[in-house]
């Protein structure tokens, strides 16, 4: 699962995104390929559930990348037809070019019944610049799950807005400290209250208000038919 800093800016997406993919462990059974894997801080819990697990990444990960196979997931991924039971990948699909290419490898490489679980960013930052190209509806990641082929095709948000609009305040507020090694830590020190303050606050926001249109991102589950 990924660290949770309770000192930082953006424990709280972390959190969040560790909610989520938590209830969805249970379901990875088999084979499991984990596409974008980075240095891959799910494969301890994904494994306690999973036959096998295995790693892809590129060389120009902005992460550390400790992968089995070293693939561009913007085209044809090296792996068989139907040898794998899931795939997941998690903080990957706003960086590939040619998403559309790497959800049908997933469908291809899917045995029938087998299973997909991405997450995505919506309201965030442009980060790991220049590999960073798309931010996604709903409604767009059900045209891409579906035009790829995948049907049971399950999104939903992973915060509401508070915690969408907090996260956005704590990354603005972390660019502030700059300066010397002794003023960034003074800055930090003054930050780090007002970060656990809001987060906290956010969390308890987002459980009292149902509506969701403004979320940080999306959780995302399909299957292969």
């Amino acid at each position: 699962m990924y660290q949770e800093n309770l000192f930082s800016h953006n424990w709280l997406i972390k959190k969040a995104l560790n909610a989520v993919i938590g209830k969805r462990l249970k379901d990875l059974h088999g084979v499991v390929v984990d596409l974008g894997c980075g240095s891959r801080p799910f494969e301890p819990d994904i494994r306690l559930h999973a036959d096998a697990y295995y790693g892809i990444d590129w060389m120009s990960s902005y992460h550390e990348s400790v992968a089995d196979i070293v693939a561009n997931l913007n085209v044809a991924i090296p792996l068989l037809d139907q040898s794998v039971d899931h795939v997941v990948s998690f903080e990957v699909l706003e960086h590939l070019s040619s998403p559309h290419v790497m959800l049908s490898e997933a469908l291809r490489v899917l045995r029938s019944g087998g299973e997909l679980t991405v997450t995505v960013p919506f309201q965030w930052w442009e980060h790991e610049e220049p590999w960073d190209f798309f931010r996604y509806t709903s409604h767009g990641l059900r045209h891409l799950l579906e035009s790829a082929g995948f049907d049971s095709i399950i999104v939903v948000p992973t915060t509401g807005f508070w915690s969408m609009w907090i996260l956005k305040l704590n990354y603005q507020l972390a660019r502030l400290i700059r300066g010397s090694a002794l003023t960034r830590k003074a800055i930090r020190l003054l930050l780090i209250p007002v970060w656990w303050v809001g987060q906290t606050a956010a969390r308890f926001l987002d459980n009292h208000w149902d509506e969701v249109r403004e979320t940080a991102g999306y959780f995302v589950t399909a299957r292969k038919p």
